[in-house]
């Protein structure tokens, strides 16, 4: 079984949130560590240097710190500023590679060193916390596609089954109410267990990485 990892979630989740809606959430998401456990397979991240690159504002904390990694939290702006050459990992997780994916990819090509790795991830849907959303997202739409903007432009993806974990049914039904609405009433009334269902795609390739012919 995995070893456990703590997280280090209240400021890398999938939604905005309050604070205190946050911590709940944070408390649920992905017990199991497979998104931490995934990131170290497909970097290594452990003992590396990793700029964690978020759209929030204020200090940020990084699933790659608990796994060991030396991490450097910047905003996409502040990409620009770091040396070239400077990380063994660059990582995005939810709020970048949003809007120029292609001025993205530049950026972190430049920070990368030879070999490095860029780890970018995006819900995928295809479960229950989809409901919660827009269905028109892109990471629900184009992004996954063969022929979507990620797998044209040389990255692989690796898809992650996980789950919002609560303590029961009714904890479950309190924290979607609360943070959702009616679209969080209505997953909660189709819930059998006191857990949503939760996909994760992680994009990733070596820094140089063409298209794939």
């Amino acid at each position: 079984m995995p070893r456990p990892i703590l997280p280090h979630l209240v400021a890398d989740l999938p939604v905005a949130l309050p604070p205190e809606l946050a911590t709940r959430l944070a408390a649920a998401f992905d017990v199991e560590s497979k998104i931490p456990h995934a990131l170290e397979a497909l970097g290594p991240v452990a003992g590396a240097d990793v700029v964690h690159v978020s759209a929030g504002a204020g200090p940020r904390t990084c699933i790659a710190a608990d796994l060991g990694a030396r991490v450097t939290e910047v905003t996409p702006a502040g990409l620009a500023n770091l040396p070239p050459s400077s990380a063994d990992v660059v990582l995005g997780c939810w709020t970048w590679f949003r809007d120029d994916l292609a001025a993205d990819l530049l950026a972190a090509e430049r920070v990368l060193r030879p070999g490095g790795r860029l780890l970018v991830l995006h819900d995928y849907g295809r479960d229950d916390v989809s409901g919660l959303r827009s269905a028109e997202l892109p990471e629900y739409t184009t992004w996954g596609r063969r022929d979507g903007w990620f797998l044209r432009t040389g990255f692989k993806v690796r898809v992650i089954h996980c789950w919002w974990t609560f303590a029961s049914l009714e904890e479950a039904a309190a924290f979607l109410d609360e943070a959702f609405g009616e679209p969080g009433r209505t997953v909660a009334a189709g819930l059998k267990r006191p857990r949503l269902s939760y996909n994760v795609a992680i994009y990733h390739r070596a820094k140089g990485d063409a298209p794939a012919e």
